[in-house]
Order: C-alpha cells, then sequence, then structure tokens
C-alpha cells in the first residue's frame, strides 16, 4: 500500500514539476492561474520547489525505515514545501505601490 501511495505522490509531483518548467522557460501558467501570476518565472521556482519538497517526503516518509533518516528527510520536505508555496505566494504580488509622477 505505502508504494502504490509513493508513485501517486512522485507522478503528482512530475506534473506538478513539468508544470513549474514550463512557467519557468515559456512564462506558460495552467489557465486557472493565469490571472493572479504577475511572475510566472518565480512562479515556476515555486512549483520546482513544492514538487522536490513532494518527492522528499515520499522517499524518506514512505521508502526508508532508517527513523533518523527519516525525521531528517521529512523535515528537509516539510522547509522545502513552506519556501515552495512562499515564493508562489510572492509571484502573485503585485510589484509594490504605484507613485504619481505629478509633482504638487
Amino acid at each position: 500500500m505505502r508504494l502504490y501511495l509513493g508513485i501517486l505522490v512522485v507522478v503528482l509531483a512530475s506534473l506538478i514539476a513539468a508544470s513549474g518548467v514550463a512557467a519557468m522557460t515559456r512564462g506558460w501558467v495552467l489557465p486557472t492561474n493565469r490571472k493572479p501570476v504577475r511572475r510566472p518565472q518565480l512562479y515556476g521556482w515555486g512549483q520546482l520547489a513544492v514538487a522536490i519538497a513532494l518527492c522528499c517526503q515520499a522517499v524518506f516518509g514512505l521508502m526508508v525505515n532508517d527513523l533518523y533518516t527519516r525525521l531528517w528527510g521529512t523535515l528537509t520536505g516539510s522547509i522545502l514545501m513552506v519556501t515552495g508555496i512562499l515564493v508562489i505566494g510572492v509571484s502573485q504580488r503585485t510589484a509594490g505601490r504605484q507613485q504619481s509622477s505629478s509633482a504638487p
């Protein structure tokens, strides 16, 4: 059962990584996410980080038997997942406040 779950997570991570590479190289974002994404390359980097984190979670959480290695591997995956989600969030923000060029 654990093997099937691991395979499913790795397939999902591969799809996320493919979408991230498309966003990084071509600026292409899935149609449901096109409107909020302001910086597609940064969005792609975030997706790649999430994909790698999912693979870390699957490999270290489901496949490794050593408790110490499992602990540090899943912790690394969790930190990478939070980092990827934060990068995706930053890619959806606007560049900042626009100041008017007219002087009073």
